[in-house]
């Protein structure tokens, strides 16, 4: 087989792969009711974004060598990004609050600390990406890897509480009838200062 012809057969792989992980990503904004379709497609949306996912191989991805691979060209591609390869969407608005518990039983709250512009953009689309995992160890270990960082500027603190949350946003009819912006709990979380000074 000629160069061009393999040349042209990887690049039509690359270009599929790209289309099956929009199309999911499409498939997964349908079925949650973030578009202008109507919401009574969502269940066709959501049994096709799993069939698409699975095709796409970033589920069950251990199973076998094969997706294994596919696996991890997905993410050295930058097709698997937080942005599933094209422009940043705006993330949805979540929100991390911490209370931190001192040895003599005063709280202190604080949230999470940004000193740039950047670092804020970074920020959201860090809570994006735990608001949207299935994995309540991986939303766990990202929201302790917060607390820690906010827990510097709390040394007396012997204990934490930290709660995640979206804020849910009225749809126009709603808004007429007089319904706000309101924040829907998601998962709140306990840790203590290790003898390290981590939390755990």
């Amino acid at each position: 087989m000629s160069r061009s012809r393999i040349a042209l057969a990887w690049l039509t792989l690359h270009f599929v792969l790209i289309i099956a992980i929009c199309s999911r990503q499409l498939w997964w904004l349908i079925a949650n009711g973030l578009t202008i379709i109507p919401f009574s497609g969502a269940d066709v949306s959501a049994q096709s974004a799993r069939d698409i996912s699975t095709t796409a191989g970033s589920r069950n991805a251990r199973t076998r060598p094969a997706k294994e691979v596919l696996f991890a060209y997905l993410h050295d591609a930058g097709i698997e990004g937080a942005y599933s390869f094209f422009a940043p969407n705006v993330p949805e608005n979540f929100k991390v609050a911490f209370e931190f518990r001192n040895a003599d039983g005063s709280v202190e709250y604080d949230l999470p600390n940004v000193e740039s512009r950047a670092a804020g953009l970074r920020l959201g689309s860090l809570l994006d990406k735990i608001g949207r995992s299935d994995s309540e160890q991986y939303r766990r270990i990202l929201i302790r890897m917060l607390t820690s960082t906010a827990w510097e500027n709390h040394p007396e603190a012997v204990s934490a509480h930290a709660v995640f949350g979206k804020l849910k946003l009225p749809d126009p009819v709603e808004y007429e009838r007089g319904i706000r912006p309101a924040y829907e709990f998601i998962a709140s979380y306990d840790f203590e200062r290790s003898a390290h000074s981590y939390p755990r």
